[in-house]
């Protein structure tokens, strides 16, 4: 008979390696949360110099990576504050992790080894610096990979031919055309490097003390695997480099076993020596574990560096823009996802330059000026965009006549600059009114039953408003912003109920009929907004994409 329960007075943690921190959630067996830290990249290991937590290459047009052992140190450091804040490492039962998605490391020939064999006394840092043939590790930011790109797509038959087959067309950031880059123009390291990582199957790594897995959701984020068969694709990984199965060893499920925890952190840290390491996945998926996202009429919309809008389906249709993913949490069902490079950076780029470097008066500025920006449009680059594929540059336009009613007459005029309340809010209208339209030609639901918002923007109500009325649907938000160490740490809570079980389980078991109780339940935070005005952004939707594509005719990148 099958055990739905978690053991009493257990504890799970759940890490978050995003781009500019690492976070740490610890769930009780109640699903609540009972403590988090943080470590900031920037102001606490700031002997990286990184900005933002990367490194941008003047000398390679694109090229955005973070130091490798930046992520070793940012691990020690983070259960530090955990241990000085009194939380008893002998109660977690299992840990699971997320990490930014299609980074990736390189471990240098011999660093198993190393990794078998760390000293406790000593912190990792000290003991892995030697461990990797290239110290800098390409992450999602990277845009420098346009050549091997299109050079991956030609050999699997063509753009949509590789969407079909691996979820998506070839992408700069994925990893399968960075490491092709590195074969091609860097063949030293990648001939010294006997495993390539993504950043999850990375952090697991260093808990169990040997090279971990990757999972087949993170590993859809590659332009390597087969969604489908959840296997590596024998043709894309031709495509890319020779000999690179074997460097990125097996596949497994988002909620398997990758290991126990490695001896260091029981000796160093006093973890229990049966505590699980669950495979380690990307940070969007872990979000929808986080968001308890199950019902495909749902989108999520996280807020970040990054700004995603993703939803979960049964039967995915992988297109030219867009990806598919496996469901971490549903062996049979996938997510299906947008992304946007410009996220929260963009927004602050415009709240320092209109707003005084202050979201107070970056809020009155958007609630003072009224819905559809007396028809201004802006599109706001501070990096290469992802979606649609621009280079760095702010556009603006007004539509001169712009009432709501309709298009007839309607005609866009290009400007330098809008006054500072205007371009507050066509900062923010101008990025949800590309994820609407480009949700609706992707085939998400519009509108949608609900969005479930996430993301440090997401404690914005001034912005959850825009969101609702562009959208047309209610707007909610879970307790804790930072939905993807959450979920994380409720992924650790599943993959031990499925290994104690034997078999996979419905993650909702762990919360079914309870939600409401756990740190995981979502709350109204806006109303749909009226329709007449939901139109009226649909009419507004529809011509900014006319001008979208007119610059990506002009200005895109190949």
């Amino acid at each position: 008979m099958e055990d739905r329960s978690l053991p009493h007075d257990s504890l799970f943690l759940g890490f978050d390696s995003s781009t500019q921190s690492l976070k740490a959630t610890v769930l009780d067996s109640n699903l609540n949360i009972v403590t988090s830290e943080v470590v900031h990249f920037d102001s606490q290991l700031p002997h990286y110099k990184t900005k933002e937590g990367v490194y941008r290459d003047a000398s390679d047009n694109g090229r955005i990576v973070s130091p490798t052992l930046m992520w070793v140190e940012a691990l020690d450091l983070v259960l530090q504050k955990l241990s000085k804040s009194n939380l008893d490492f002998g109660k977690i039962a299992a840990i699971s992790g997320s990490g930014q998605q299609h980074g990736s490391v390189y471990w240098k020939n011999g660093s198993s080894a190393i990794l078998s064999l760390l000293d406790p006394s000593k912190p990792l840092v000290d003991q892995l610096g030697d461990a990797f043939s290239t110290k800098e590790s390409p992450i999602w930011m990277d845009s420098s990979t346009t050549e091997q790109c299109r050079e991956i797509e030609k050999a699997v038959g063509g753009a949509l031919e590789l969407s079909r087959l691996t979820g998506s067309c070839a992408h700069e950031r994925y990893t399968g055309p960075q490491i092709r880059k590195i074969f091609l123009k860097q063949p030293e390291i990648y001939n010294q490097t006997e495993r390539i990582s993504l950043v999850s199957s990375f952090m697991a790594s260093l808990l169990i003390g040997s090279y971990a897995c990757i999972d087949e959701t993170d590993g859809a984020g590659m332009n390597l695997m087969d969604i489908k068969q959840r296997a590596w694709s024998k043709i894309a990984l031709e495509a890319t480099a020779p000999i690179l199965e074997e460097k990125l060893g097996k596949l497994a499920p988002a909620h398997a076993v990758a290991g126990f925890i490695a001896p260091y952190f029981v000796e160093r840290f006093h973890f229990n020596k049966n505590c699980l390491i669950v495979q380690w996945s990307g940070d969007n998926p872990n979000s929808l574990a986080g968001l308890t996202l199950s019902t495909p009429g749902d989108l999520a919309i996280s807020l970040g560096t990054s700004d995603t809008v993703f939803g979960i389906t049964k039967d995915p249709q992988p297109r030219l823009e867009g990806h598919v993913f496996p469901n971490p949490v549903d062996t049979e069902g996938y997510m299906v996802m947008l992304c946007y490079k410009n996220g929260s950076l963009t927004r602050e780029v415009v709240r320092n330059r209109c707003a005084k470097e202050s979201w107070e008066v970056f809020n009155e500025f958007l609630e003072k000026t009224p819905p559809l920006n007396g028809g201004k449009i802006g599109f706001y680059y501070k990096d290469h965009e992802i979606l649609p594929p621009l280079p760095v540059g702010f556009h603006r336009y007004i539509l001169q006549g712009f009432t709501g009613e309709n298009l007839d007459g309607i005609n866009e005029c290009e400007v330098e600059e809008f006054d500072p309340s205007s371009e507050v809010r066509a900062v923010i209208e101008g990025q949800f009114l590309s994820m609407r339209g480009h949700a609706e030609r992707f085939g998400m639901p519009s509108p949608p039953k609900r969005i479930i918002a996430t993301g440090g923007a997401s404690a914005n109500h001034s912005i959850l408003k825009s969101i609702a009325s562009i959208f047309g649907c209610d707007v909610y938000t879970v307790q804790r912003p930072d939905s993807a160490s959450l979920g994380a740490a409720l992924r650790a809570a599943h993959g031990w109920l499925c290994n104690k079980n034997g078999k996979f389980m419905p993650i909702s078991c762990l919360y079914k009929d309870k939600l409401e109780n756990t740190s995981l339940c979502c709350k109204l935070a806006v109303s749909a907004a009226d329709k007449p005005l939901v139109s009226k952004y649909g009419l507004l939707m529809k011509k900014r994409m006319e001008i979208e594509k007119q610059l990506v005719q002009k200005l895109g990148r190949a």
